[in-house]
Formats: structure tokens, C-alpha cells, sequence
């Protein structure tokens, strides 16, 4: 018999009328959210299966919008994400993809630019009961939930990194609860996701950051 969690029967706090739909929603963008470091210039979502059928009916797109804007599932400035945006600078849209069917049924690509020119793509998907996973950064397949304490390593595939970067850790006595590694090609860009029981501080980024084969981090706190 499958364990079932009282969270998955009550769903989450919310405003909108789904919790896979728009909770979710404004779940997987706030996620993307927090691996940008500047303020959101621009942002465009492409939505697949149901959600590409039900956002406008679900408010889905306003969820989307208002976690990209740092709201949380149940911030009633989620109804009016969009004149908030537009009154932010911001510019979004939306598109949907009735085309690609090989895909989760609740999924969205967020292709997200700061006001630094920094750009990053990111595929999540909704999973139902308040629960989200991303899928995709700028096209390399991960999984990652952001249900601890996270710490996400752009870094070259190259021989040490992952060895450096989890002796930092430890020395700052930080116990890794789950670690991956996902790469595209041999010798490429690889990302390493470290989720912690411990808060990862800035000093230890820093630290992480120096070293050469390192290209970029994303700190992502609960």
C-alpha cells in the first residue's frame, strides 16, 4: 500500500482555484526564481499538456508570473501578478505548446534574463499535492525539488571538482542529505546539486566559487 501524506489529501495554501495547476504554478517559477541573482528583467513561458489547456482558466500564467516574482503559493498579489509586473518593468508572456506530447503533463519552460543580461533556462513540472521538481537547466536533464537547503554548481566536467567541493563542505561541518551530478557530454558543462540539512552560507559559495572550474552557483534556500 502506497504511503499517502496528509499533505497530498489537504494541498497546499493557496490562492487560485488547483493546487497542481496554480500553487504548483507559483512553486516551480519561485524555485527559478531563486537561482537568479539580479532583479527579473524578462521572462517568457512555454507551457505543455494541461497546462498549455487550463492557464488562463486555472490563473496558472498568473501563478507563474507571481512566483517569478518571489510570491508565495498562498500571496493574494498573485491575482494581480500582472499589472505588478508591468508596473516592475517586467516583461513576460506566454506560449502554448499543443505540439510536443512526450512531456509530464504539468510542464513549463521559464526562459528567465536579470537586469544583469544573465540568462537562464529551466524546465519544470508539477507533480500534484504541493509538490514540484525541475527538470532542465539551460537544456541538461536534472532533478532537483528544492525541499532542503540547496546549492546548485555549474562547473566544467573535470577531474576533482565534485571531490573539492564536497571537502569544503564538510569542513564547514555541512552534511550533504542528497548530491548529483548531471552532465550532457564528457569534459562539458556539468551541474552538481547539493541539497543540505545545514543552511549553506555565502562564505562557503564564495569559497566554492574560487576555484577555476567553477562557472557559476545558484544558492537556493528553503
Amino acid at each position: 500500500m502506497a504511503f499517502i501524506s496528509v499533505f497530498e489529501v489537504i494541498g497546499p495554501n493557496m490562492v487560485g482555484p488547483s493546487s497542481s495547476h496554480t500553487a504548483d504554478a507559483a512553486s516551480i517559477a519561485r524555485l527559478a526564481w531563486k537561482m537568479m541573482h539580479e532583479k527579473i528583467k524578462s521572462v517568457h513561458f512555454t507551457l505543455y499538456g494541461s497546462f498549455a489547456q487550463t492557464y488562463r482558466g486555472h490563473g496558472t500564467d498568473r501563478a507563474l508570473l507571481g512566483g517569478m516574482m518571489g510570491f508565495e503559493t498562498d500571496d493574494i498579489r498573485i491575482r494581480d501578478s500582472f499589472e505588478i509586473a508591468e508596473k516592475e518593468g517586467i516583461e513576460f508572456s506566454f506560449t502554448a505548446n499543443t505540439v510536443e506530447t512526450d512531456v509530464h503533463p504539468n510542464t513549463v519552460d521559464m526562459e528567465i534574463e536579470d537586469v544583469t543580461g544573465r540568462k537562464l533556462t529551466v524546465r519544470g513540472e508539477s507533480i500534484g499535492g504541493g509538490k514540484v521538481r525541475l527538470t532542465r537547466i539551460d537544456g541538461v536533464k536534472v532533478l532537483f525539488t528544492g525541499e532542503y537547503h540547496s546549492l546548485i554548481v555549474e562547473h566544467k566536467d573535470h577531474p576533482g571538482v565534485i571531490a573539492k567541493v564536497t571537502s569544503i563542505l564538510g569542513k564547514r561541518h555541512v552534511n550533504i542529505a542528497f548530491l548529483r551530478v548531471y552532465r550532457e557530454t564528457k569534459g562539458g558543462i556539468a551541474y552538481m546539486i547539493i541539497e543540505s540539512d545545514e543552511e549553506i552560507t555565502r562564505e562557503i559559495v564564495e569559497e566554492i566559487e574560487s576555484n577555476p572550474f567553477v562557472k557559476d552557483t545558484m544558492l537556493i534556500r528553503r
